[in-house]
């Protein structure tokens, strides 16, 4: 069958991983992938070398002049079966699911659209997730967070929401003797850092840096003098953040590294996966992999976190922008050697239990078949 992607962006997050291995994977399995992505973006690039057709348009334009691309996005969804479109924010009063519906009544096209969602902004619109009642509209979630929301706050009638978790890949994010020198190889830190904090995503504010650098400066001034925080990514807040640490007196401290396609060794070279996200999360495919790597995690709660974040089970959670809180669940956490190697390793079980990616990508597979199938 032809499965779709609709990826209105430019960054390269952890949603835009998943579509680009999505796409390989479907490939390799003998469906054609199609992407429907801005020019020149990581979606668009990495997808076309992986043998997908891409359909390219210019991002900054399109929120300006969304006429003059309904004949590019158009011809893109006529040669989708199903077309799988992450939920992004609107911009200029544009929205890339509302566009792709009125795509699809204009053309009078068969292909079933697939709002795809791990998060719950409130200032969201229903139309985001069901642009229009005239075209096939089937809703996926990654957390059973988001489909209870979908259904009990913006009446999408059940039928239309289907909760399949992403998972991750739970072969390449394991660790061993090897891949740990390798990570302490790459990524050169103090000699006595320990706990060593990691930060893997975007360099925005959502993602709440700044707090975890305030936690490091509390810890460092308290009871955890050696600890160090090692941030990773890329973004709008990158210079921000590194004047913050200055004026902190936190450069020995804090380490900052770049996006990297394999973060599987940044797990190997730290100690805790930490999480301080503000808002705008879903399930986040770091906290999948880190705990996939036997590590215990500190996450915000949020949204779908509490599906596999269990409080000293396989970590703990804070509520967004606690300093005092996540410092104390960190310092709680370390203190504990026992209870931390413990926690390490019932977030490895649940990732091999529950969150395989190979099972997956399996299920979203039957599901696109099944809508087909269907009729829908």
């Amino acid at each position: 069958m032809r499965i779709g992607f609709i990826e209105d962006t430019n960054l390269r997050g952890g949603t835009q991983i998943w579509v680009s291995e999505a796409a390989r994977k479907f490939i390799e399995a003998g469906e054609e992938i199609v992407i429907l992505a801005p020019t020149d973006s990581f979606v668009a690039n990495e997808c076309e070398a992986a043998g997908a057709k891409v359909f390219g348009y210019d991002w900054d334009d399109i929120s300006l002049n969304p006429d003059e691309y309904k004949r590019v996005w158009t011809d893109a969804l006529a040669v989708m079966d199903v077309a799988v479109c992450t939920v992004h924010p609107p911009r200029n009063g544009f929205h890339c699911s509302v566009f792709a519906g009125e795509c699809l009544k204009s053309g009078n096209l068969e292909t079933i659209l697939i709002p795809k969602t791990g998060t719950i902004v409130p200032e969201y619109k229903r139309e985001y997730y069901i642009p229009n009642d005239s075209i096939n509209v089937q809703v996926v979630c990654i957390t059973n967070f988001t489909k209870r929301y979908l259904i009990d706050e913006y009446a999408i009638p059940e039928e239309k929401v289907t909760l399949i978790y992403q998972g991750t890949e739970v072969d390449r994010f394991t660790s061993t003797e090897e891949t740990v020198r390798e990570a302490y190889k790459r990524y050169k830190l103090p000699d006595d850092a320990a706990p060593v904090l990691g930060s893997v995503g975007s360099f925005e504010e959502r993602k709440g840096q700044t707090v975890l650098l305030e936690t490091a400066a509390k810890l460092a001034a308290g009871p955890l003098p050696d600890v160090h925080a090692m941030l990773v990514g890329e973004g709008p807040d990158e210079a921000m953040l590194k004047s913050f640490v200055v004026d902190m007196n936190l450069e020995k401290h804090v380490s900052f590294f770049s996006f990297t396609r394999q973060p599987n060794f940044i797990f190997d070279r730290i100690d805790i996966l930490t999480l301080p996200s503000l808002y705008k999360e879903g399930l986040p495919n770091v906290l999948l992999e880190a705990m996939s790597m036997g590590l215990p995690v500190v996450s915000s709660r949020m949204a779908g976190v509490p599906e596999i974040v269990f409080d000293g089970e396989t970590g703990y959670m804070t509520e967004p922008g606690k300093v005092g809180e996540l410092a104390d669940v960190i310092v709680k956490l370390w203190s504990d050697q026992d209870a931390y190697k413990r926690m390490g390793r019932k977030a490895r079980e649940l990732m091999e239990t529950k969150f395989d990616k190979k099972i997956q990508f399996g299920k979203f597979l039957e599901f696109f078949r099944s809508l087909k199938g269907a009729g829908l």
